[in-house]
């Protein structure tokens, strides 16, 4: 797989992947007692740190899109 996401993209991917996590696992706040809201964004959460760690986004290759400028 090709490297499509750059070095901005890649912090705010691993970021929201990050507040995802914590809102999901560790907040206790009423919005994240449900399941479906849990792991939607557990799983959310993971996603965006998996495409920052692989620098690869697959709805990026699918559109055709970039963000980073020595790919």
């Amino acid at each position: 797989m090709t490297k499509n996401i750059g070095t901005i993209d890649r912090i705010l991917r691993a970021a929201l992947g990050l507040g995802l996590l914590y809102l999901a696992l560790v907040s206790g706040l009423p919005l994240f007692e449900g399941s479906l809201a849990k792991y939607g964004a557990a799983a959310i959460g993971g996603v965006m740190l998996a495409t920052s760690a692989l620098r690869t986004c697959p709805l990026y290759s699918l559109f055709g899109f970039k963000t980073c400028r020595e790919c």
